[in-house]
């Protein structure tokens, strides 16, 4: 690679420059003149040299390596078969460029060693991946996705966290020097360390400033870190977790996804959330409106009746459900979660004629009918299990997980016998949804079985191209930009707790779209939280999303059953542009409200939620500022839901009576006054451009 490289589309430009070894991506930002000189902007990023130093910088390069002269974390870590360590030096790296994509690839002789990486840009987002060959097996150790040089600008990272029931939580932390360590254990994307990061300049808010947000798409463990070098460059570094490789000769990572926005958050979520609706997603009829969901699983759990579950469907289906979800408990001797996984046979004591008459009752109800499966798990109590206890990942001693052990994709005769028994299941049934469940970390870190699950997925998929997968994984423990080149939803959280989901679902919307985010309106009172909540609540968080519901329907009131009907027909008539329009978080100066508005592609129409989460801490709401408008245009504005005001509110606020027209700048800067309201209230305010 003799020269720059130049990567451009309409709005950013990337430039690799050349170094003795691998080249650096020496600039990533708005789209440069096209009389930029390469040369020059090469020239402008040499550094100087200092005391207590050695006698030449290292390039951070897209893998910098561990060899003696680069001082920070390598991008590489590489042992022969007996566990020595091995130090490449790649040379004479060369670059096959098309379009608004590159490959760079550099050999070492000596070790006998291939290095390729991938670097594309994509629909406003930027791809990269990396990949290593060896003529002979090796250890790897670590191999990072190509490495991204931090802006100095962004100085404080945006890490992801959480738990069963309380995933997306957000921690802001200031790059220190050194580095930091994140990783991801569990053999899962996981709720703990989700595979997401964003680098922000201080003061960076949903609207303002400039951020970078990192996505990388692996269902396994991985790894992140974080580092501030001594001299003051910055890089970050994502790929498997460490260890998760065995002997070998060909390694890759998988692909790492950036997008970067100088006006905010915001400007990097609604590239990511586009991303994922329009390229990722493997859509079986990208036309079809998403529908909405009725799930039985808190309604009888494992208590399986034709006569009451037909009677839900009849229940559901008067309210607005389109699709019918039996959930766990069909299979096996599936009485509880003790038994039976590994047996995807459906129970004939619960079903003596199978699933047909329940299906029958579904279909006649105008709804399609979807099933829960767990095919990753195994119970030692199954037949399976007794059959082939050979088939378990990890030791044989091994501590269960809800006692469960898990099944090791990486050999093709699992993978094979999990894609007869499903495929069967999928043909003998008129089934076009399956939420594909995950409730068990795993033994051991191999990513054998990160490419196993995306394997089957891919075959299902294949031999059933109507059958939609939707990822979930003990709730939100496998949402990852990999997963979902294989699934069409994902379940954000077994927490549908409207409060919890306030948050979580805002947090979520930062690399997720509206179409493939599972939201369901829970019980009155949550069963995973205790906490009772007023059903309109309830209703306008789940259509936020791709609605549903998952309740017991026969002990729902007439009053909640009108607002729930109501709400679900205001989804399905909004949902076509809602789901195909984008998510803008909105900086709100009341620390209890939360919002957001979703813009129609066309910019001609959008809906602002602001929850009320807890007590405002002043007597009267402050104005909600709105983004993403046209500042020149004139919107019309109604409240629609003012019938949700607290008994206090009794001033003359002008959307409790009626819409007002205002142009977009007065709406982003002013803002709109909304009633008073009870902790536990979503206001929805539809806007139309004029």
């Amino acid at each position: 690679m003799q020269s720059p490289i130049r990567l451009d589309d309409a709005t950013q430009t990337l430039v690799l420059t050349p170094t003795e070894g691998l080249p650096v991506l020496a600039y990533w930002g708005t789209r440069l003149p096209d009389a930029e000189d390469l040369g020059q902007l090469a020239a402008s990023g040499v550094n100087d040299l200092n005391g207590g130093m050695l006698d030449r910088l290292a390039p951070l390069t897209l893998c910098p390596l561990g060899d003696g002269v680069f001082q920070g974390q390598p991008g590489l870590d590489l042992a022969d078969a007996h566990g020595n360590p091995l130090w490449p030096r790649f040379s004479a790296a060369s670059a096959r460029v098309t379009d608004s994509a590159c490959t760079v690839e550099a050999r070492d002789e000596r070790l006998g060693l291939t290095y390729r990486s991938r670097i594309a840009l994509v629909g406003g987002v930027v791809e990269m991946s990396a990949e290593l060959q060896s003529d002979t097996p090796i250890r790897l150790r670590w191999l990072s996705a190509p490495v991204l040089t931090v802006p100095p600008q962004l100085g404080e990272v945006i890490e992801f966290s959480g738990k069963w029931t309380a995933e997306f939580h957000t921690s802001r932390l200031p790059f220190a020097p050194g580095a930091r360590l994140r990783e991801a254990r569990s053999g899962r994307s996981g709720q703990e360390v989700p595979p997401f990061a964003i680098l922000v300049e201080t003061g960076t808010t949903n609207t303002k400033g400039e951020a970078i947000a990192l996505a990388y798409g692996w269902p396994g463990g991985h790894r992140m870190i974080t580092e501030d070098l001594p001299c003051g460059r910055r890089q970050v570094q994502f790929g498997h977790a460490a260890g998760a490789e065995p002997l070998g000769r060909h390694f890759t990572t998988a692909t790492l996804t950036m997008a970067r926005s100088d006006h905010g958050l915001n400007g990097c979520a609604v590239k990511m959330q586009a991303h994922v609706r329009d390229r990722l997603i493997p859509w079986p009829d990208r036309a079809r409106p998403r529908p909405v969901h009725y799930n039985c699983w808190e309604a009888v759990y494992f208590k399986h009746d034709l006569a009451v579950l037909s009677d839900m469907a009849a229940r559901a289906a008067r309210v607005g459900a389109e699709r019918f979800v039996l959930d766990d408990g069909w299979f096996g001797r599936r009485d509880d979660d003790t038994t039976s996984l590994g047996d995807w046979i459906v129970d004939r004591q619960k079903w003596p004629l199978g699933l047909q008459p329940l299906i029958d009752a579904v279909k006649a109800q105008g709804m399609t009918f979807g099933l829960w499966v767990e095919p990753e798990m195994v119970n030692a109590d199954s037949d399976l299990y007794r059959a082939h206890q050979d088939w378990i990942l990890g030791a044989a001693d091994q501590v269960t997980g809800r006692h469960q052990l898990v099944l090791d994709l990486g050999r093709a005769e699992v993978r094979d016998h999990l894609f007869g028994r499903l495929s069967a299941l999928l043909a003998e049934y008129e089934i076009d949804y399956l939420k594909w469940d995950h409730n068990r970390l795993l033994p051991v870190l191999d990513a054998a079985q990160g490419r196993g699950i995306l394997d089957l997925l891919a075959r299902l998929r294949a031999a059933h191209p109507k059958v939609e997968i939707e990822s979930c994984a003990s709730g939100g423990g496998r949402i990852d930009y990999g997963i979902l080149q294989q699934t069409c939803r994902v379940w954000l959280s077994d927490c549908i707790d409207a409060v919890e989901r306030l948050r979580m679902q805002q947090t979520a919307a930062l690399f997720l779209p509206s179409a493939v985010t599972g939201s369901h309106v829970g019980a009155f009172k949550s069963h995973t939280t205790g906490r009772s909540l007023p059903i309109a609540f309830r209703a306008w968080m789940a259509a936020q999303r791709h609605m549903g519901f998952e309740m017991d329907l026969r002990v729902i009131s007439t009053e909640d059953e009108a607002v729930l009907t109501r709400v679900t027909a205001w989804y399905k008539a909004n949902r076509a542009w809602m789901m195909a329009g984008a998510i803008h978080l909105l900086d709100v100066d009341d620390p209890a409200v939360t919002a957001e508005i979703q813009i129609a592609a066309d910019g001609g129409r959008f809906v602002t939620f602001a929850g009320q989460g807890t007590m405002s801490r002043q007597i009267l709401p402050k104005p909600l500022r709105l983004t993403g408008l046209e500042p020149d245009a004139l919107y019309r504005v109604s409240l629609l839901n003012p019938e949700d005001k607290a008994p206090q509110s009794r001033g003359a606020t002008a959307l409790k009576t009626g819409p007002l027209t205002l142009s977009g700048r007065s709406l982003m800067s002013k803002g709109l006054l909304l009633p008073i309201a009870w902790p536990a209230t979503m206001w929805v305010v539809e806007g139309t451009r004029l």
